[in-house]
């Protein structure tokens, strides 16, 4: 989720354009046996009938005695037909959740914002001891153990009940366990060392900062429990873990032993050391969490004359995953020269070939295959060992959210890969589900089960609306016959998930971020960030030429004016799929395993209006497609999560085109259902066009979701300055909502360490907009990510 501001020394090459494969356009695009059916919008009206009122905790039919929701069975669907066109006319409305609480305004302040009502408060931040043994934060630069303190930079996270004697429970509200990403330190890495990082771009690194830097990503799981009437941190408890870069895991699914995981650490390929960039996360219906490596490539080193050792197979992987020779990794912990001459720690971050074997086993020529994984942790359970789950496959994950389990039929896995031009991915199981399953003894064993046996798939979305999950197997003749990367076996395709997907022909989305599956219907929601690379097709990006034209599942193409903000120092023209949107899809015969499916766009990120000067009429009939308000325009939708308490769909923003204007936010939304829009035409203007500039204007037919207003999409709170909004989660009863606040701050000058007035952000110590001023320092405090509590004041349900 970590975002590519303009700044230079901000941009990760793992968010950028990567695919240099010719996977045609939608509009080049025969349409896939198009005969129409009806059967889909009818359950889709029926489902929506069904959906008037909050949400009941058993909305996926019931629970056992564990509380974990468990579908009620299902007959057997008839075989998958086609799907059918996208609706010309949109079907009935359906009923929702009505959203009562007043809009908050966009914001420029170092400050969180809530509507009226509602009271934020912070209960975990950066370095917030996990242990009393580890002393109290004092937020200065001098703290260390990490490995017992909150890691930096929160993102995706998840609340797993516990009952009064510590059992598993989806019901419990007094008590909890919170399991948390943290995602990474660009930006705010300063503030953890007294004066900033030593040798940052020179030199050895320090083994003491690095091992900080180090502990500071992965994963927290931390115990809440009721205290004085708000649920809090519980210091003294054994449930409590940081998981970590460190951390010792196993390897399951086809691809564990295979060659490519072979390292000096685990010659076997079956284990490995550690997670990083852990970005959005999941669940799954047996009670673990699912945490997932997004942007891993930039950790590594690459020697300069790394490509001569190589094979060209090894080169073209390399290459696609946006890791070059000649760099040194973000945090350039390769560098660091250990007391203990026998410790590889960090030699492990050395992507480069230096050992004389043939297979990689003495050396860490394949750490980098080792990353990108989606990863289960059993929060119940601190001495169990993660899994890294590579039936999933590998590529710069963001959730990885389950359909709604039905008993009898097997589960899936919405996945997307957060970079310019990557794809929308599906994992499903073989094994089909099992109500026993929703309270096993062995929970891990339990997640070998379903995730370690199963087909993965990535999205065509074709341009009459509707969409195939294309295979990613030896099945796949597109995949076994490829002529630019020939395949060894399952375990090379997984790996190399991006090139199969390449090679099956999957559509290039405009940074997949979060997936979200609809409790009541099973619709899928898929956040896309951005692509200013989409329609800049006489422009190069990293090694895509030409970059992607629009078409109907990204039919905008359009200019925005950027001010002077903290990340840039003067003005700046934005160009491409600025602001983002989210997609939904509608599988066929409401079936997860279906390989055929529908899709529109729910909502398209925008501005209310044009930037001065600029052509409004043309803005608001042709950008502005969801004619989003001064209430609830945003810019770079990121996050989304439904409440099951609710209804309410969340979306989060991470932005940087709109930082002009407002700091990032939360928003609620009504979710509505497929197909309650209609066919859209986005007339794209030439000055849209830099490759083709002076031509007619571009014209493409979208499928788009009904107009928002005022009254069912609303914006509920606004961020402190240089933050991201991310992670989303909620008690059983809804009564308590939970945030993170990522990054504030990020924007802060390395060489401005030394001079709290300089800093960007004071939150969460400067107490703005929370209950209470969080930690040491007040008005010149050092910025610190934050997991937040939102409550309602006459203690009600949050949203409504």
């Amino acid at each position: 989720m970590t975002h590519p501001n303009e700044t230079p020394s901000y941009v990760d090459p793992d968010d950028l354009d990567n695919n240099p494969s010719a996977n045609a356009a939608l509009h080049e695009l025969v349409a896939a046996r198009m005969h129409r059916r009806h059967v889909l919008r009818g359950g889709a009206r029926a489902l929506a009938a069904a959906a008037i009122g909050p949400l009941a905790l058993s909305a996926c039919g019931g629970s056992d005695n564990s509380g974990f929701p468990i579908a009620a069975a299902a007959p057997a669907p008839a075989p998958a037909p086609a799907p059918a066109p996208a609706p010309a006319q949109a079907p009935a409305p359906a009923a929702g959740p009505t959203l009562g609480f007043n809009a908050v305004s966009k914001s420029l302040a170092d400050t969180i914002v809530v509507p009226a009502g509602y009271t934020a408060t912070v209960i975990y931040a950066t370095g917030d001891s996990i242990d009393p043994a580890v002393s109290d934060y004092k937020n200065d630069g001098t703290d260390a153990d990490f490995a017992r303190r909150s890691g930096d930079q929160h993102d995706g996270m998840h609340f797993f009940g516990l009952t009064a004697d510590g059992k598993p429970s989806v019901s419990a509200t007094e008590r909890a366990l919170m399991c948390i990403n943290h995602e990474a330190i660009n930006g705010t890495v300063a503030f953890m060392h007294p004066s900033g990082q030593t040798n940052a771009s020179s030199g050895a690194r320090p083994e003491a900062e690095a091992l900080k830097e180090v502990e500071a990503h992965g994963a927290s799981v931390v115990e809440l429990a009721r205290s004085n009437g708000k649920l809090a941190i519980v210091k003294s408890t054994t449930f409590n873990r940081r998981i970590t870069p460190r951390t010792p895991m196993v390897f399951g699914g086809p691809a564990k032993g295979s060659a490519l995981l072979k390292t000096l650490y685990s010659p076997d390929g079956t284990a490995t050391r550690g997670m990083i960039g852990n970005c959005a996360s999941g669940y799954t219906p047996w009670g673990t969490y699912l945490t997932c490596e997004e942007n891993f490539a930039g950790f590594f080193t690459r020697s300069a004359t790394d490509d001569a050792a190589r094979s060209a197979k090894e080169l073209t992987a390399f290459k696609r995953i946006g890791l070059k020779q000649n760099v040194t990794g973000g945090q350039r912990w390769s560098t660091v020269v250990p007391a203990d001459a026998s410790n590889t720690e960090y030699q492990r971050w050395n992507a480069s070939k230096s050992g004389t074997s043939t297979d990689g086993t003495d050396d860490f020529r394949n750490t980098h295959n080792t990353f990108g994984w989606v990863v289960e942790i059993d929060p119940y359970d601190p001495t169990s060992t993660p899994v890294k789950h590579t039936a999933l496959g590998r590529f710069a994950h963001e959730g990885a959210w389950p359909s709604n389990p039905v008993v009898g039929k097997p589960l899936a896995f919405y996945m997307g890969d957060d970079s310019r031009s990557e794809y929308v991915y599906k994992y499903v199981s073989k094994a089909t589900w099992s109500a026993a399953d929703a309270n096993p003894s062995d929970r891990l064993a339990t997640g070998a089960k379903y995730l370690d046996d199963g087909t993965l798939y990535a999205a065509k979305f074709n341009a009459d609306g509707t969409g195939t999950w294309l295979p990613l197997d030896l099945n796949n003749s597109a995949i076994s016959g490829n002529a630019a990367y020939a395949f060894a076996d399952l375990a090379d395709v997984l790996v190399n998930a991006r090139l199969a997907a390449d090679a099956a022909g999957a559509t290039k989305c405009d940074r997949p971020e979060w997936t979200a599956v609809n409790p009541l219907n099973g619709e899928i929601y898929i956040t896309m960030t951005e692509n200013p690379d989409r329609g800049n097709v006489g422009t190069l990006s990293s090694n895509n030429v030409p970059n992607p034209d629009v078409e109907p599942a990204f039919p905008r193409y359009w200019l925005d004016n950027k001010g002077i903000t903290a990340q840039n120092a003067a003005a700046q023209a934005n160009k491409g799929d600025v602001n983002g949107q989210v997609m939904r899809i509608r599988e066929t015969g409401n079936d997860a395993s279906a390989t055929t499916f529908n899709w529109d766009i729910y909502l398209f990120g925008s501005q209310a209006k044009a930037d001065a000067g600029l052509d409004d009429a043309n803005y608001q009939q042709n950008v502005n497609l969801s004619g989003l308000s001064d209430f609830n325009d945003l810019s770079k939708p990121d996050g989304c999560w439904f409440s099951r308490a609710s209804g309410i769909l969340w979306i989060e923003t991470d932005d940087n085109a709109y930082y002009d204007v407002t700091n990032c936010m939360l928003l609620a939304a009504v979710p509505g259902t497929y197909g309650d829009g209609g066919k859209v035409d986005v007339v794209n203007q030439p000055n849209g066009k830099p490759g083709t500039a002076g031509t007619a204007p571009v014209t493409v037919t979208t499928y788009a979701g009904k107009k928002m207003n005022d009254t069912i999409f609303k914006r509920f709170l606004t961020a402190p300055k240089g933050s991201e909004v991310t992670g989303l989660a909620e008690s059983p009863d809804g009564k308590a909502l939970f945030i993170n606040i990522q990054h504030p701050g990020e924007n802060t000058a390395a060489a401005d360490i030394a001079d709290a007035s300089k800093y960007e952000s004071h939150w969460p110590g400067n107490g703005a907009g929370i209950a209470a001023a969080y930690g040491p320092g007040g008005a010149t405090a050092r910025p610190r990510s934050a997991t937040v509590m939102i409550t309602k004041d006459d203690g009600g349900v949050i949203g409504l």
